[in-house]
């Protein structure tokens, strides 16, 4: 199924402020190694919001190209103004993702009317499956279930990143409508699931790509004690990621490790010491460094 299970938000990795197009191809690699299900390049934690449409083409090319025939990519796609979103949806149908990542649209706080429209003029111009990713605190507005309910029974909408925080919203979308959910939130991975998500899209899985799609797999097989005690082992890594906000822990993490350079775009600046501190305590707890 192609929604379900570990997918990682990839980050996007810099060098002298542009985009490494080899360090990129290495995670690529390193995820496929490790088992995961999915590649989501420039969401969030890809740091869409700094590139500009060139580098977000590219970034979705090149992890689209290595990931052929091997893993689903879902690119991200979204943006705030739907003339701009549609670019991005066509040139990701364009290169062969199977899927967009679909943000609801950030500032402008749409209505839920607005929304659905945003959402089905994608659909319907662009024949692409596409992912909607609600995360209000990012967009400053909560897609409903009811709209999201409405979206899955009109346009090309098979799954949704649910990042409320809420398993309240991730219940009531289940009752209204079979739409595939994942979380959109590592440490909330487990619970959503026991309710009725299908996986994750995660950012741990940058680091920890094997140990989150076990996670994953055995808590879609029932094995709930051997998935929590994954969940508990790398619950205060996964929760330090985060301290200085995304992605500046993840790629601290990832520097510590040898594969990212740390380097970020303003107004998103690298982690404290205090957190580069943490995360180190906290990879050598799991055993990764």
């Amino acid at each position: 199924m192609l929604f379900e299970g570990a997918m990682t938000a990839l980050t996007t990795p810099f060098a002298d402020d542009r985009v490494d197009e080899r360090r990129l191809a290495e995670q690529v690699q390193f995820q496929i190694d490790n088992g995961i299900n999915g590649l989501i390049p420039v969401g969030t934690t890809g740091e869409s919001p700094t590139l500009d449409f060139d580098e977000h083409f590219r970034v979705i090319e090149l992890v689209v190209q290595q990931a052929k025939g091997k893993v689903p990519v879902i690119a991200g796609v979204g943006g705030n103004a739907t003339a701009e979103a549609l670019k991005l949806h066509q040139f990701a149908k364009d290169v062969g993702a199977d899927a967009g990542l679909s943000v609801n649209p950030y500032y402008n706080k749409p209505t839920q009317e607005g929304l659905y429209r945003h959402f089905m003029t994608l659909s319907d111009k662009v024949a692409l499956p596409i992912v909607l990713y609600n995360i209000p605190g990012r967009t400053g507005i909560n897609m409903t279930p009811a709209t999201v309910a409405r979206l899955h029974a009109n346009g090309n909408f098979p799954a949704i990143k649910e990042a409320a925080g809420s398993c309240d919203q991730v219940t009531e979308i289940r009752a209204l409508c079979d739409i595939a959910i994942v979380s959109g939130d590592d440490s909330l991975t487990l619970p959503f699931m026991s309710v009725g998500a299908t996986g994750v899209i995660s950012v741990l899985s940058n680091v920890a790509p094997k140990q989150v799609a076990l996670m994953v797999r055995l808590a879609l097989d029932g094995e709930w004690d051997e998935a929590r005690a994954i969940h508990a082992k790398f619950y205060n890594l996964t929760k330090s990621l985060f301290l200085d906000g995304n992605p500046a822990g993840v790629k601290a993490a990832m520097k510590l490790l040898g594969r990212d350079t740390g380097e970020m775009r303003l107004p998103v600046v690298e982690a404290s010491e205090a957190t580069h501190k943490t995360i180190a305590d906290n990879l050598r707890g799991v055993g990764l460094l």
